[in-house]
């Protein structure tokens, strides 16, 4: 009689599907997918929190930065949104430029140092930013904060390699989640943060630090999380694959005679991403929905605090910061339960075109949001605002499976560098469209046609009309969905 199965073969694989070599990282997060079971919720929770670390200060600035351009005396205050604009699309011009060369950099050296710089970029620039002097300090350190941080892009496609395939939507929706509540809890630290002599004047005196720069509270706080994260990020497992002769290799989507890839082959990989439609197309429907994004969040955080004779709510940084902290936990919720549910049964093109729809006529109801006054403006603002926000990360979600399933693990750093570029051009564009055009609105208050904020979005709802229209063949091709 045969000897029963010791327990380590019980839990070996029926059938191995790769070559596993000795001491390469890749293939020992791929050994350990293999005998996963269950949910990787630790895995999940790590993602979320690297990629959170870096939403966060993209844009907390939002709700204090009218304040803060009010207080460098260089714009009257119909001019103030104008100026803001730049401010903000600072962050996404810096990440447009070197983009590519952090997606580069993930495919040849690994995630991980790609992370720990980008986190220690927010540690040293989003204080900086904090404690800026004049308008020009606030362009030039967002500037650098952007320059130097390439982490959203490799994370991506860290994801898809950390978790099995039927937790590649759970792994992806963890980062929009975090992107997503990065750009709504920023935004609320800024709002709670901000000018804290002024809010807490028994807590914070005008002359201590905190009250002679007043809006470097929040940024700091948020730099002292990135730090945590910083040194939790050594701890992570490289999913590289580096080999026998220490180059970039795919051990989960080539097989084994493909491991001699040259390097001439790799170096001019980039170019071949140019030619796949698939990644290309889903690229472009993810920057139109993004310049949709960064021109509503800039819009919303100007739009809440600007006074009521042109337009506006005349919030506080606080009532802001109360309103996206709810759309947060909202969100928060939704993704993590729901999404992974709607993916399986409807599919990424389908959940996104659908959340595209719906987004038109919530922000079309945003001007007569505007008439009510009290506990009801603040209720139906609350709960508009967290329907938008899962609507917009259900999108970035849809598309960002679509690009990963789109290319080999090699080329994953780099096709994400090369999304990040183009979405980063857009979001460049949103800040400093948003806010111009916001300020413009704001003048024509009168006007027959559209007049004041319904004008605004207006605009917006076009943008999001053509990147729905984007979705469908033949221009959006997928050989995946």
């Amino acid at each position: 009689m045969s000897e029963p199965p010791s327990s380590s073969e019980v839990n070996k694989p029926l059938l191995d599907k790769l070559v596993y070599h000795e001491g390469c990282p890749g293939c020992y997060v791929d050994r350990k997918k293999e005998l996963q079971t269950g949910l990787p919720v630790k895995e999940m929770f790590c993602i979320w929190i690297v990629a959170l670390s870096v939403a966060l200060p993209i844009s907390s600035l939002f709700p204090f930065l009218y304040f803060m351009i009010r207080d460098f005396n260089i714009a009257e205050e119909e001019d103030i949104s104008y100026y803001a604009g730049y401010v903000g699309s600072a962050y996404m011009i810096g990440r447009v430029l070197t983009s590519v060369f952090w997606g580069v950099i993930a495919d040849r050296y690994g995630r991980k140092p790609v992370f720990i710089i980008g986190t220690l970029t927010v540690v040293i620039f989003n204080t900086l930013f904090g404690f800026s002097v004049n308008y020009w300090m606030a362009i030039i350190t967002r500037f650098l904060l952007g320059f130097l941080n390439g982490i959203l892009g490799p994370i991506k496609a860290y994801a898809i390699e950390l978790f099995r395939e039927e937790h590649h939507a759970l792994g992806l929706s963890s980062i929009s989640t975090a992107w997503g509540v990065g750009l709504i809890v920023g935004p609320a630290l800024g709002g709670f943060l901000a000018q804290p002599a002024e809010k807490y004047p028994s807590l914070v005196s005008p002359d201590s630090l905190f009250g002679r720069f007043p809006y470097s509270l929040p940024c700091l706080c948020i730099s002292i999380f990135a730090l945590f994260v910083t040194i939790g990020v050594f701890w992570l497992p490289e999913t590289l694959h580096f080999h026998k002769t220490n180059e970039l290799e795919s051990a989960s989507n080539i097989p084994d005679h493909a491991e001699e890839t040259t390097d001439e082959n790799k170096d001019s990989s980039w170019i071949s991403l140019l030619k796949n439609w698939p990644l290309m197309s889903s690229i472009i429907v993810y920057c139109v929905f993004s310049l949709h994004d960064m021109a509503y969040t800039e819009i919303f955080s100007l739009w809440a605090v600007s006074p009521k004779s042109l337009g506006g709510l005349n919030y506080t940084t606080e009532d802001v910061g109360t309103v996206l902290s709810i759309t947060g936990v909202g969100l928060l919720l939704f993704q993590t339960a729901l999404y992974p549910i709607a993916e399986r049964m409807l599919g990424p093109i389908m959940v996104t075109r659908i959340s595209g729809v719906l987004t038109i006529p919530l922000l079309t109801s945003y001007p007569y949001i505007a008439m009510l006054s009290g506990f009801m403006l603040f209720f139906t603002l609350s709960c508009a605002s967290i329907v938008k926000s899962i609507l917009t990360v259900s999108i970035i979600t849809g598309t960002f499976m679509l690009q990963n399933k789109a290319v080999d693990q090699h080329q994953r750093g780099t096709a994400n560098g090369i999304a990040m570029t183009l979405m980063s051009t857009c979001k460049a564009i949103g800040p400093a469209c948003g806010g111009a055009l916001l300020s413009w609105s704001q003048k024509r208050q009168n006007a027959a046609f559209l007049p004041g904020d319904q004008m605004i979005f207006f605009i917006l709802n076009v943008v999001e009309g053509v990147a729905v229209l984007l979705t469908f063949k033949p221009f959006l091709i997928t050989n995946h969905y």
